[in-house]
């Protein structure tokens, strides 16, 4: 007979014990019966044992419960059908547990193999990896590009190029590196951006590598149409009439009737008429040269001197150097800065080139304004750079213009040499910032300056 209750079991054996251990303090006197004695001695060490092993079976559940939750053996499953309800409770419940476990195990594993599909999946290379350079990661998108099949460690790309694990364990959070490599004789003009995180209490660097050779080539070439479309139209405008004219003056001068050349009689007409000829040529050859000493200038932006400076220094200086054009033109003018003690770190001289260049621009956008008002204000933005914006209800910008206006020479003004601008940029981009324009036409516009 099988008892299906602990309690009653536990009742049972006690009862037993209790009843071989009365019977061997009974027969501990008789000589005879020392055989039976021993046998019941032993019944009753048996019984003992099997008591305290019985009662420890629980603590054998919960030890081999809490072992399947730490190796994560989920296979493991609990059943005590003859040892009454709470056993069945408890066993019902350990299951249970176990089953949630295997789930959440199994629904982990499949956003892992989702997770690991999508980073093989996409075209950008990715390689996450150790502080000591222990590579924990790297697509498929890294052998394709680089030409590798296996990657245990990021020195291992010092075959690609020498100084590649270097920039890449140089890296932090947010950097970003353009680098050339050259892979099976084929130039590779690398991307790569960073970032960190932690995984199991350990740092990673997780760094995307992206080919953007042909996007700059790309870029590369749209530049240089644009720059010799400028150029060709800034020299067409210079040579035609200039060839126009030594044609006319050649026709002047020049008598082709007889078979040798001959210079004409001119009368005082046509020498003013030669003279004004020969000047206005002398003009456009002069006005050629200085197109060509500008594109000079323009290539020849000095490296900047950087220093640590008060952003109020400039305004107050730029204010004070254009009231005179502020007053005469009725434009309300005001600028602020918040904080009042706030700094910036570039060269002094080179941000008041660009400031006076934008001051300059909005005082002409603003010149048929009715109540024309010119906002200059510094500040900090959410990711503390420093931001400067310029705004002016002037006549703005016309969208086919927007993508313009930045390029060398190129100018909507009837006296404008078109290098304002384009000198801007460049001297933003040598201070690792950039200047960007939003703008509607009739209502104004803002240029603003991201240090």
């Amino acid at each position: 007979m099988i008892f299906k209750n602990f309690r009653l079991q536990i009742v049972l054996r006690i009862i037993l014990l209790t009843i071989v251990i009365s019977l061997t303090v009974f027969l501990a006197g008789e000589e005879n019966l020392r055989i039976t004695w021993f046998i019941l001695m032993a019944i009753a060490i048996f019984q003992v044992y099997e008591l305290i092993h019985f009662v420890e079976k629980t603590n054998r559940k919960l030890t081999q419960f809490f072992q399947s939750i730490r190796y994560s053996d989920f296979s493991t499953t609990f059943t005590d059908p003859h040892l009454g309800k709470t056993f069945r409770n408890l066993n019902k419940e350990f299951n249970e547990v176990i089953n949630e476990f295997r789930k959440n195990r199994a629904e982990k594993n499949e956003q892992h193999n989702y997770l690991l599909t999508v980073v093989q999946h996409i075209n950008i290379g990715i390689i996450a990896f150790h502080p000591d350079g222990k590579v924990d990661l790297f697509n498929n998108s890294v052998k394709k590009l680089l030409r590798i099949n296996t990657l245990r460690n990021v020195h291992d790309l010092a075959q690609i190029k020498t100084e590649l694990p270097r920039k890449l364990m140089a890296m932090r959070a947010g950097d970003k590196v353009l680098t050339k490599v050259i892979v099976e004789d084929e130039l590779l003009q690398l991307s790569i951006i960073a970032t960190q995180l932690k995984l199991r209490g350990k740092e990673l660097t997780l760094v995307s590598l992206q080919d953007i050779h042909a996007e700059l080539e790309e870029k590369e070439i749209e530049s240089w149409q644009k720059l010799i479309r400028v150029l060709t139209h800034e020299i067409m405008n210079s040579i035609t009439p200039i060839s126009s004219l030594v044609s006319t003056v050649d026709g002047m001068l020049i008598d082709e009737t007889d078979e040798r050349l001959t210079m004409k009689t001119l009368d005082d007409e046509e020498v003013q008429n030669v003279r004004e000829a020969l000047t206005t040529i002398s003009n456009r050859s002069q006005g050629l040269l200085n197109f060509v000493d500008i594109y000079r200038n323009l290539t020849r932006i000095p490296k900047p001197n950087f220093k640590h400076f008060k952003i109020s220094d400039l305004f107050q200086q730029d204010a004070r150097l254009l009231q005179p054009k502020f007053e005469s033109g009725g434009i309300d003018f005001n600028y602020s800065i918040d904080p009042d003690n706030l700094m910036v770190t570039a060269d002094p001289d080179l941000v008041d080139q660009i400031l006076i260049n934008l001051l300059v621009n909005a005082i002409d956008a603003v010149e048929n304004a009715e109540n024309p008002k010119i906002r200059m204000k510094a500040f900090l933005n959410k990711n503390s750079r420093m931001i400067v914006e310029i705004a002016d209800n002037g006549c703005g910008i016309k969208p086919d213009r927007m993508d313009k206006i930045f390029m060398p020479f190129y100018t909507s003004k009837d006296n404008g040499s078109g290098i304002g601008l384009s000198l801007s940029r460049q001297i933003m981009h040598l201070h690792k910032g950039n200047i960007s324009v939003r703008s509607r036409p009739e209502e104004g516009s803002v240029f603003t300056l991201t240090f």
